[in-house]
């Protein structure tokens, strides 16, 4: 059986970037290192770098979602990057969605245990929830998909004028080329790559938004959220 490697102390940049919530990210940071680690919802060689490969990295995406704004972290897994983000961001209404039990399950327990009151953890793929979920105006993701597929499921959560930020990494610029013809035919307007987190981690963070208009999803999805969300309603009225 392997050992289990040990969590490092919080570098200082985790104290300014958490403020606060300093306390808070250093349970988050353990409960990843130890039920994160036993439960399989990250690889044990990821715990020596927890807090400037996933905290931090995660945590500096606030530096371009708007104030006041819904977010929906689409395949959230361990909480990344929607955890952090809360925890910087209480300004936020956050939606963790994440299909499998075992992942809300701890999604649940962190939320609740860290108090994060405008964080809501459902349990669902993008695809089912589109028209049951109010729509939002960021959709956020990290390590999910290839840009291409990722946008299919997370454009159609969007309000109109919403944007998707994708954490990625080197390959950033080469899947935003690639997707470019399914990006258009979902309604964006467009794309940018940006980099965040300068002087917090190195390297800065890789971000692409991708910027909609009024039909997010392209015309094919707005059918099919316009249909889900007359079920909805004929579901309430039962």
């Amino acid at each position: 059986m392997t050992e289990a490697a040990e969590l490092p102390p919080a570098p200082e940049q985790a104290r300014e970037v958490f403020g606060d919530r300093f306390a808070d990210a250093v349970r988050y940071a353990e409960l990843l290192a130890e039920a994160g680690v036993q439960r399989g919802l990250i690889g044990p060689r990821e715990v020596p770098r927890l807090w400037e490969r996933h905290l931090l990295n995660c945590a500096v995406l606030s530096e371009v979602v708007p104030e006041g704004v819904t977010v929906c972290d689409v395949g959230s897994g361990a909480g990344l990057p929607g955890i952090p983000l809360a925890l910087v961001r209480e300004d936020l209404k956050i939606t963790l969605l994440e299909p499998l039990l075992r992942r809300t399950n701890f999604l649940t327990e962190v939320v609740e245990l860290l108090g994060l009151d405008h964080v809501t953890v459902v349990r669902g793929r993008a695809e089912e929830v589109m028209g049951k979920l109010p729509p939002v105006h960021v959709v956020t993701a990290r390590a999910v998909a290839p840009l291409d597929r990722l946008a299919t499921w997370g454009i159609p959560l969007l309000r109109p004028y919403g944007e998707m930020l994708a954490l990625k990494g080197d390959t950033a610029e080469e899947e935003l080329k690639s997707a470019a013809t399914a990006l258009s035919k979902l309604g964006a307007v467009g794309t940018s790559i940006l980099h965040v987190g300068e002087g917090v981690v190195d390297p800065p963070s890789t971000v692409v938004r991708v910027e909609v208009g009024e039909s997010p999803g392209g015309v094919r999805f707005a059918a099919k959220r316009a249909k889900a969300a007359r079920t909805g309603r004929a579901r309430r009225r039962r």
